[in-house]
């Protein structure tokens, strides 16, 4: 449908009429509600789901989002939610709606609300629920002056400010406060209307200061409260224990201190307390969860030993007590509704409790002091499991063959313990097993033969052991495999085929393998580390892993290897240290200067002469490498003849309004551009990116997208155009935002503002210069403010497929850019091999989730954000040496004192302030990277937290 045309004026009169004869509505609530619909309509996009409403049928009552009383005799309700307006002019029209009872504007994009609304609407009487939640509204809170019936008011998730004071004090009538996702501060509000009718109360993720007040005990009726996110500090007021009817309290990332307090256990309406990321200390109450759903005290510094009815509550449902200093034996599991137990990153010890009822579905014990054995029984006690975390304890004995029953695992991790013996048979039973890690324990014997009846597997881990004999032929056949880790074993023989699906790392080290790298590996065109070092290879390092073109890390170090060594790409680390016979090929001649044309060909001609033979071999050698390179069409350096043409254009159009950037984009330039090699300056997990300098002089990013692979859901040039169209329409300084673009039958190319600085891979990893933290920080920021514009876009979160150092480009060094914003939407993951992991991102920014949810998350990209922020801290790449930085970090932040450890020294050392600051930015980084996506903090909640960093 078209935008409304100048004849509609008439189209409203002529249906106003009809309306005074046929409907019972009055006549002043029939030209409101045209009057707003006509606004609306005139503000929003075509097609607008609420004006088709109105040509379908001239009652208001029929309209989408009005609600009428039953004989339609007035308006009660109107909702205009998610109908992405921008004007409030339509609010004052809905003041003369004398009926009405609710308003729900939420999910759009309005920055101010006329005064005239709090007046006019102040008058209705019967006016109950108001809700502006996600919009853009800033400034202070107004002003509710009148409004004797409103019951429930939501203004979350907008960009409010100032301090909430005496704004709500005549509601008396309120039952309902949400006032979430804003920038509020000051001391938390008491003057909330009638104390004796407020019910619920949700100030989270605010900017809210000081203690917990004394005066919110004296709503008496609360049965929410949610004070999460803010800045509080202090302990629980002993007076909540007054509070009868309390349902939820969240208090969770803020400073809180102080003991947990003993009369939770006599509040028996409370279902959830949440009280996780403060710095509560001291012991766990006993009969706190008598009557509780749900527990969360994870990350905070609480000690002693849990009371022994934690886990019997008849209505108990999560515990997640991860990541204090508790110790003890853990108690017996008796509660029937539990179905996750987290208790991982504690002092445990003794051994794993038994359970009288099979209701767990995630149990994770992980990073304790466990002892003793599995139980024989495991299988058959927790025979719901799709998690189980048992790593890092002190385990021992065999494997028991019970754990093939858990027919429903899916992730099995048993790795730093020391269990021994065999690798059961049973164990393959489980074909919903997603990943299985038993790293770094004492098990001998073979991998089992019939391996591949593990057909979910995507993540294998058997490193660290001393299993022996030679890889099953049959791993080749597990269709979603996407890494696989045997190094530090005593395996030998043959190398079998590997999936082609393998991304993250295929790691072979420390075994007994000989003979030539096996031809075996040449199929690994997703692989991304490769592995092989402190073996018995020998032989020549093989032209095809030169050819791998997603590797970046080759590891051969200490084996027998000679010959010449292939040439790799800017891209690739390679390290073959320890093999004594390899020879490295010589930097190109620099060209001949034009002044001493004559003297330089009398000068290469002297040294040809006097070259020794086997330099002559060398170059022959190295030409045909070269030429052979040169010819192959996927080198991301070199073009075939047929390439080397500027691509056709099927179709190109502007995107942006810009009339700079719409006189200077030359769509003939840019494709010469790009069919020149030289022009190449980046390459990431699915783009490459060309500099392209248009005829006015000024420089663009062209991004090219491979549009023959498979997995880029492109059926039609229009549907690619039309999101395009969506992303052009972005403002964010902080984003790569499409200025146009060009499609041609095989490719489509984006043009974007030229970054000069290049990658933040590249300007951290590679440059050379040492970036300043004052710089880090800034970039820090910058994609934060990105990440968190990026998800919480009024029309649809815009959610990355692939964020890394590598797609965020540096306008300069206090401008970051998040780029490839547009792979979620043009790219299919059922088209993948299988398996998300293997599509969604870089290896190391990928979350551990992703594995096995096979579903891209804003938790996902929060995770990968806190990759990049670690990288920035440390100074070291996401995976080094074939391990993951993110996993590095957490296993050497149990104890804060090592914290310092973990930071860059040539940053960090440079001022006390400078220090502190990267410890507090830490601290967010690695709640980032917490492996449970639901403990992880959206991102507006990870850019505030950097802010208050300072």
């Amino acid at each position: 449908m078209k935008r409304l045309s100048c004849n509609a004026h008439y189209l409203f009169v002529i249906m106003l009429c009809i309306e005074v004869v046929s409907s019972q509505l009055p006549p002043d609530q029939v030209s409101a509600m045209s009057r707003i619909y006509e606004i609306i309509q005139n503000n929003t996009a075509p097609s607008s789901f609420l004006w088709s409403s109105v040509l379908q049928s001239s009652n208001p009552c029929s309209w989408k989002g009005v609600g009428c009383i039953s004989d339609n005799s007035s308006i009660s309700t109107v909702s205009v939610k998610s109908s992405s307006i921008s004007t409030s002019d339509f609010l004052p029209f809905v003041c003369n709606i004398a009926s009405l009872e609710s308003l729900d504007v939420s999910n759009n994009q309005l920055s101010s609300i006329p005064d005239g609304f709090f007046t006019g609407c102040g008058g209705i009487t019967g006016l109950r629920l108001l809700n502006f939640s996600v919009n853009s509204l800033s400034g202070p809170l107004p002003d509710f002056n009148g409004f004797p019936m409103l019951e429930s008011l939501d203004f979350s998730r907008n960009n409010l400010s100032g301090e909430v004071s005496m704004q709500l004090d005549g509601l008396g009538s309120l039952k309902t406060l949400n006032l979430g996702w804003n920038s509020f501060g000051g001391k938390i509000p008491t003057n909330l209307g009638n104390m004796n009718l407020l019910e619920e109360i949700v100030l989270s993720l605010n900017y809210f200061t000081g203690e917990i007040p004394l005066n919110i005990t004296k709503f008496k009726n609360l049965s929410v409260v949610d004070l999460s996110g803010n800045s509080l500090s202090g302990s629980i007021p002993v007076e909540f224990g007054g509070f009868t009817r309390l349902k939820t309290m969240i208090l969770s990332s803020n400073n809180l201190s102080g003991g947990i307090p003993t009369f939770l256990a006599n509040i028996t309406t409370l279902q959830r307390f949440a009280a996780n990321q403060n710095s509560f200390t001291g012991s766990i109450p006993s009969g706190i969860a008598t009557f509780l759903s749900f527990l969360d005290l994870s990350y905070n510094t609480l000690s002693g030993t849990v009371p022994s009815d934690l886990l019997s509550g008849p209505n108990l449902q999560v515990v997640d007590l991860s990541f204090n200093k508790l110790e003890g034996s853990i108690p017996a599991i008796t509660s029937t509704k539990l179905y996750r137990l987290r208790l991982g990153s504690n002092s445990f010890n003794g051994t794993i409790p038994s359970a009288s009822s099979g209701s767990l579905m995630y149990l994770e014990l992980d990073n304790n002091m466990l002892s003793g054995e599995i139980p024989s029984d495991l299988g058959i006690t927790f025979y719901n499991l799709s998690l189980l975390n048992l790593a890092n304890n002190r385990l021992r004995g065999v494997l028991p063959p019970s754990l093939g029953s858990l027919t429903r695992l899916q992730v099995l991790s048993l790795q730093s313990n020391s269990l021994s013996g065999g690798i059961p048979p049973q164990i393959l039973s489980l074909s919903k097993l997603e990943k299985l890690n038993i790293s770094s324990n004492s098990l001998n014997g073979s991998i089992p033969l019939s391996i591949s009846r593990m057909q979910s597997l995507r993540n294998l881990d058997l490193h660290g052991n001393n299993l022996s004999g030679s890889i099953p032929d049959s791993i080749g056949e597990i269709p979603y495999l996407v890494e696989v880790q045997l190094g530090n074993n005593q395996l030998s023989g043959r190398i079998p085929q590997m999936p082609d699906t393998l991304q993250i790392s295929l790691n072979l080290s420390h075994n007994l393998f000989g003979g030539p790298i096996p031809v075996t590996l040449s199929g690994l065109r997703n692989l991304e580390v490769l592995d092989l070092s402190d073996n018995r290879f020998s032989g020549v390092i093989p032209e095809f892993l030169a050819q791998l073109g997603s590797l970046t890390h080759l590891l051969v170090m200490n084996n027998d290897l000679s010959g010449v060594v292939p040439k790799f790409g800017d891209n690739v680390v390679f390290d073959a240290k320890g093999n004594g016979w390899l020879v490295y090929p010589s930097p190109p001649p620099p060209p001949p200067r034009t002044s001493k044309k004559s003297k330089s060909i009398a000068s290469t001609i002297i040294i040809a002469v006097g070259s020794s033979a086997m330099a002559v071999g060398l170059v022959i050698m190295l030409s045909i490498l070269v030429s052979r390179r040169y010819h192959r069409i996927n080198d991301e350096n070199t073009y075939s003849a047929e390439e080397a043409s500027p691509p056709q254009v099927v179709h190109g159009n502007l995107l942006t309004p810009n009339s700079i950037h719409r006189s200077n984009i030359d769509f003939k330039a840019a494709m010469e551009a790009v069919s020149d090699p030289l022009n190449l300056t980046l390459k990431t997990r699915f783009s490459t990116y060309y500099k392209a300098v248009m005829p006015s002089g000024a420089s663009y990013f062209v991004k090219k997208l491979n549009w023959s692979d498979k997995i880029f859901q492109l059926g039609s040039h229009e549907r690619f155009e039309e999101e395009l169209q969506v992303l052009g329409k972005l403002c964010s300084s902080n984003v790569m935002i499409p200025l146009a673009y060009v499609l041609t039958q095989d490719s489509a190319y984006l043009f974007y503002d030229f970054a000069p600085k290049g990658s933040l891979f590249d300007c951290l990893h590679r440059m050379g210069s040492t970036l300043d933290w004052a710089s880090r920080y800034s970039i820090a920021i910058g994609v934060s403010q990105g990440l968190a514009f990026l998800h919480e876009c009024k029309s649809s979160p815009i959610l990355l497929l692939d964020l890394s150092t590598k797609s965020i480009l540096l306008k300069s060094l206090n401008e970051p850019q998040v780029g490839d914003i547009e792979l979620c939407k043009v790219i299919d993951p059922s088209k993948s091999t299988g398996s998300l992991s293997t599509i969604a991102g870089s290896v190391g920014y990928v979350p551990p989730e992703y594995a096995y949810t096979m579903r891209v998350t804003a938790a996902g990209n929060v995770y990968s954000f806190g990759v990049v922020l670690l990288e920035l801290l440390t100074g070291k790449p996401a995976v080094s040496g074939g391990i993951e930085l993110a996993k590095l970090v957490l296993s050497n932040s149990a104890q804060r004192n090592k914290w310092d450890h973990i930071l860059d020294f040539n940053i960090s050392k440079t001022s006390v302030a400078v220090r502190s600051q990267m410890l507090a930015v830490l601290k967010v980084a690695m709640a980032c990277v917490s492996l449970q996506p639901e403990t992880r903090p959206k991102m507006k909640s990870v850019l505030r937290m950097l802010l208050n960093a300072r």
